[in-house]
């Protein structure tokens, strides 16, 4: 664990909350912020970090406020976080992450599979905009209480359970007017979702032992590595067979996977 650090900044352009709200925004996402105090009538600014201070410089310099360094230093005994802290910012670190990956994916893999005409990657990529979601929502429930982060899991899980049933009636509809799925396509942009969704598996599980919403993570992360394995080897099997139904069945059975991942979410308690 770092050893927390307190610098203070004056900032003398910073005189209402407008510029509060700035200076929040730009340090939302530096690594290391454990928490914030601002002191506008003196113009000052109080940063509780790990690491560095010169990071913290560098973003507020790009705001145009006049920041300076005033002083920096070890954490008084008083101000020092305790570990909770510090694991929250850590999950919040690696949310970050995983949000990133899964909403590059989902664009990747909805264009992909609109041209191929796959259900199973049109799935999947409802399923990558899901976790997204999930992790959008566990972000904002990081550091705060328990109820709230269990409040944050179940929401996730009914934008699952939603989606899932929405994938189950476009593989019905494809059943009815029919499609024709493009192997190649299918294999190669699951192998890369399939990296996509271990390096996530992989980052949260680190996390495992944190509270519901991590849980949650965890649990999405292991159904999108299933998820793509299927879909490879629908992919396959589409190539082999010359038919559409694999396609069909991995696309169902990814909404079934994912409707039983939000059901176990909801029960978290």
């Amino acid at each position: 664990m770092s050893e927390a650090r307190r610098s203070v900044f004056r900032v003398p352009k910073m005189d209402c909350p407008a510029e509060e709200r700035l200076v929040r925004m730009a340090l939302d996402s530096e690594p290391g912020v454990l928490a914030l105090s601002f002191d506008l009538p003196a113009r000052m600014l109080s940063i509780l970090h790990e690491g560095d201070a010169g990071a913290l410089e560098r973003r507020l310099a790009s705001l145009d406020l006049g920041a300076r360094l005033e002083e920096t230093g070890p954490a008084p005994p008083a101000d020092r976080p305790s570990p909770g802290l510090f694991a929250a910012a850590a999950e919040g670190r690696t949310l970050r992450v995983l949000l990133a990956i899964n909403a590059v994916m989902f664009g990747v893999e909805l264009v992909a599979g609109w041209m191929a005409e796959s259900a199973g990657l049109l799935a999947d990529s409802l399923d990558m905009l899901a976790d997204a979601a999930v992790y959008g929502l566990a972000l904002h429930a990081t550091g705060r209480s328990a109820s709230l982060k269990l409040r944050a899991a179940h929401l996730s899980g009914a934008v699952q359970l939603l989606l899932a049933l929405g994938m189950l009636a476009e593989g019905v509809r494809r059943a009815l007017v029919g499609s024709e799925p493009e192997p190649p396509a299918m294999i190669g942009v699951a192998l890369l979702a399939l990296a996509a969704n271990a390096s996530c598996l992989l980052l949260v599980a680190r996390h495992r032992h944190g509270g519901a919403h991590m849980k949650a993570s965890l649990i999405f992360s292991a159904n999108d590595v299933l998820a793509n394995l299927g879909v490879i080897a629908a992919g396959a099997l589409v190539a082999w067979t010359g038919s559409r139904f694999p396609d069909l069945a991995i696309g169902s059975l990814i909404a079934v996977v994912v409707l039983a991942g939000a059901l176990r979410i909801l029960r978290l308690r």
